[in-house]
């Protein structure tokens, strides 16, 4: 990596976002997705959603799998998905969004939305600096931080990159957010 390089990741990672003592609606945000079109996340209040900062060319790219099969076993049941693709860590993004979408697809058989490429970190659109200063968040250290939002919009918790899609904790907060199907008692709120 080259010294300008290096420096402005030093500078991304000096950069701290002050927490909120309260919790605010994450839901609230409009985002921009690969494709051009614009999501307005209103749209998915009552469901939970996992929002994930990714890359197509990092040691943890190959989490696009599990991020799918999450999506494929839980999305008839409510669960949301949004992946925000992102070269703020070490450049490890395409440039252009059809390439961006081609590798996803291909590679991974991605089904779920992406945003444009954005800055999660470094000079990041509203709903990542809010998703960063939620209470007990963090702005993202690297690729693949995942974030659970409640249906009512709020944060429920957050993983670093080195915890899996599939790790069992991310789904039973998955499973403790979505409804109950029928016959099964609803989750409590503690």
């Amino acid at each position: 990596m080259s010294k300008p390089n290096l420096l402005k990741m030093a500078r991304m990672y000096l950069r701290r976002t002050p927490q909120r003592e309260q919790s605010t609606d994450l839901y609230e945000h409009r985002v921009t997705l690969l494709d051009g079109g614009e999501l307005d996340l209103a749209n998915l209040r009552g469901r939970p959603t996992l929002i994930v900062n990714t890359a197509s060319k990092c040691g943890f790219t190959p989490q696009y799998e599990g991020l799918q099969s999450l999506y494929d076993r839980y999305h008839e049941r409510g669960l949301e998905m949004l992946g925000s693709p992102s070269a703020d860590f070490a450049g490890q993004e395409f440039d252009d969004a059809a390439e961006i979408g081609a590798f996803c697809q291909k590679n991974y058989g991605v089904q779920f939305p992406l945003t444009e490429r954005v800055s999660v970190r470094a000079d990041p659109p509203p709903l990542w600096e809010e998703l960063s200063s939620q209470p007990n968040s963090a702005a993202p250290n690297w690729n693949f931080t995942k974030y659970l939002v409640g249906a009512d919009g709020r944060l429920i918790a957050h993983w670093g990159s080195k915890v899996k899609p599939e790790d069992p904790e991310i789904i039973a907060a998955i499973e403790a957010a979505l409804p109950a199907r029928s016959g099964e008692p609803m989750p409590t709120a503690d």
